[in-house]
C-alpha cells in the first residue's frame, strides 16, 4: 500500500466526465520483412497467454488516500486488440485514438488501457497506450514503456508494459511498519519544508514589483483557447527533425526547450491570427518540468514554470528572447529549494489554479491559456517482438478553460508532436502542425540555417 502524493490526489480530484485525467502514448512500429500473415494474433495470443505478474503501478488500484494492489486483476479489462478500416491510413488510426482518448477509465480497477491496433497501411501496427496521471508523470511513463521495448531486433520474447519477467522479480511486500514508516517520512518532509517555502513566496511577492520577466499566475490573457470544453477530442501528431531545433538554439544561444516553446510561440500566433482571434497580451504556458532525481518510475514529481510566450511580439527573434528571459527566471527560482519544498511550493502557488479549473467560478480568470510539455525520450532505436519503433506520440490532458495541449518528446533524430484538443471549442486544430514547420522555417529563414534533410 502507498500513500497518494498530492499531486496525484490533485489529478484524481479534477477528473470529470468531460475531463479525463489520463495521459496516452501512440507507439507505431513496423512489422518485420518475413514475419507470418499471423503475425499480430500470434502477439496477441502471446500477450494474453502470458503468466507474468503485474509490475507497480499497474496492478495498484485506488483505495481510499492509498494505491493497494488489486487482487482480482482482470487482463480482458484493460488489453484490448482491434483492427482499422480500409485502407488503415494514419488518418483513420488518429480517428480512433481521438476517440478512445476521451473515454473514463474505471476507477474500480488499476487505472490504464492497452490497445493493440492493426491493419495501418505500409505493413505497420500501433499500441496505445493510457494511464491515469495520478499514477505517473511523463518521465516516468516514458521509462516504463522503454523497460518493454528492446535494443536488439533479434530479441523476440514480448514482455508486456504491465509485466515485469518473473525471473528477475525478487520485489517483496513491504510490512505495515514500512508502510507506516514512509508514511511518516513523507508528512516530516512536507513539514520541514514549509519555512523555505512561505520564504520564496514573499521573494516572489517582491520580485514581481520590479522584474519584467516575472511571470505570475495571474496574467494569462482571455483566449479561444480557455474554453468550457466537452467530451469531444482531437488528437494531431507529427514528427519532426530534432536537428533542425538543435541548430536554431544553438544561433540564438538558446536552449533547446526555449526553441520549442518558441517555435509553439509562433504557431499558435498565426493559429489564432487566422481565426481573428489573437489577445493583444501575452499567452501563458504552463510547462511541466520534472524535478525527479532518481530512476523511479512511479508517481508524480512534476513542477510547473510558467513562460511568457510572448505572442504580442511580431518579430520571432525578439519573441524567443523574451520566452528564454521568463523560463530563466523560473529556474532560478526552483534552484534555490530541495525537491520536498518545490513540490510543496507548487501546490501552494497553484492550488487556486486547480480550484478554478476543479470548480469553473471564475471562468475568465486562468492561471495559463495552455500547457507545453516536453518529455525527453530514447535516443536509441527499440524494438517489440522483432518489430521496430518508428514514432511515438503523446496524448496529454486538456481541462475546463484549457481546450489546448501540445506534448512532445524526442525519440532517435526525431521530435515527436502530439497535440489534444477539445474538438468543439478548437476548430481544425490539426492546422497546427502545418503551421509548426512553417515557424521552424521561418527561424532557419532568419537565421540563414541550411535546408537539412526533414525526413
Amino acid at each position: 500500500m502507498r500513500p497518494l502524493h498530492p499531486i496525484d490526489l490533485i489529478f484524481l480530484s479534477l477528473e470529470k466526465r468531460q475531463q479525463p485525467m489520463h495521459v496516452g502514448g501512440l507507439f507505431l512500429f513496423k512489422i518485420p520483412d518475413n514475419a507470418p500473415s499471423t503475425y499480430i494474433q500470434d502477439l496477441v495470443q502471446d500477450i494474453r497467454n502470458s503468466k507474468s505478474i503485474p509490475l507497480p503501478p499497474f496492478n495498484n488500484k485506488l483505495n481510499g488516500l492509498f494505491w493497494d494492489e488489486d487482487q482480482e486483476f482482470d487482463l480482458d479489462h484493460h488489453f484490448r486488440h482491434i483492427a482499422l478500416p480500409h485502407p488503415g491510413r494514419i488518418r483513420e488510426l488518429l480517428v480512433y485514438i481521438s476517440q478512445e482518448h476521451a473515454t473514463l477509465l474505471d476507477r474500480a480497477k488499476p487505472l490504464w488501457t492497452c490497445s493493440i491496433i492493426e491493419g495501418i497501411e505500409d505493413n505497420r501496427f500501433a499500441m496505445y497506450f493510457k494511464i491515469h496521471h495520478a499514477m505517473v508523470d511523463g518521465v516516468a511513463s516514458m521509462r516504463l514503456m522503454e523497460k518493454s521495448f528492446s535494443k536488439d531486433p533479434a530479441t523476440l520474447t514480448i514482455v508486456p508494459p504491465w509485466c515485469i519477467d518473473s525471473r528477475k522479480q525478487k520485489t517483496k511486500k513491504p510490512n505495515l511498519v514500512r508502510r507506516l514508516g514512509h508514511t511518516a517520512l513523507n508528512l516530516k518532509q512536507q513539514v520541514t519544508a514549509t519555512p523555505a517555502v512561505f520564504n520564496e513566496l514573499f521573494q516572489a511577492v517582491q520580485e514581481r514589483r520590479y522584474n519584467p520577466d516575472y511571470v505570475s499566475s495571474f496574467q494569462a490573457p482571455a483566449s479561444i483557447l480557455n474554453q468550457r470544453i466537452t467530451a469531444s477530442r482531437r488528437f494531431a501528431a507529427q514528427s519532426f527533425a530534432f536537428e533542425r531545433f538543435r541548430r536554431i538554439a544553438k544561433a540564438l544561444d538558446m536552449t533547446l526547450n526555449d526553441i520549442v516553446l518558441a517555435v509553439c510561440s509562433s504557431a499558435l500566433r498565426a493559429y489564432l491570427i487566422g481565426l481573428n482571434s489573437l489577445p493583444s497580451k501575452p499567452l501563458i504556458a504552463m510547462v511541466p518540468t520534472s524535478i525527479r532525481s532518481d530512476d523511479s518510475d512511479v508517481s508524480n514529481r512534476i513542477t510547473m514554470i510558467l513562460a511568457n510566450l510572448a505572442t504580442h511580439v511580431a518579430d520571432p527573434i525578439e519573441r524567443a528572447k523574451i520566452i528564454s528571459r521568463s523560463v530563466k527566471n523560473s529556474k532560478m527560482r526552483f534552484s534555490r529549494m530541495t525537491s520536498s519544498q518545490i513540490l510543496s511550493y507548487s501546490a501552494f502557488v497553484y492550488a487556486p489554479a486547480g480550484l478554478n479549473i476543479l470548480s469553473g467560478m471564475l471562468p475568465k480568470h486562468q492561471a495559463f491559456n495552455l500547457v507545453i510539455s516536453n518529455v525527453a525520450g530514447p535516443r536509441d532505436p527499440l524494438y517489440w517482438n522483432g518489430s521496430k519503433l518508428e514514432a511515438l506520440y503523446p496524448a496529454s490532458v486538456v481541462f475546463d478553460g484549457q481546450a489546448l495541449n501540445i506534448t512532445l518528446t524526442s525519440y532517435l533524430d526525431k521530435l515527436e508532436v502530439g497535440i489534444v484538443a477539445c474538438r468543439k471549442a478548437l476548430p481544425k486544430v490539426q492546422n497546427l502542425l502545418v503551421l509548426l514547420e512553417q515557424a521552424i522555417q521561418s527561424y532557419e529563414n532568419i537565421l540563414n540555417l541550411d535546408v537539412i534533410d526533414v525526413e
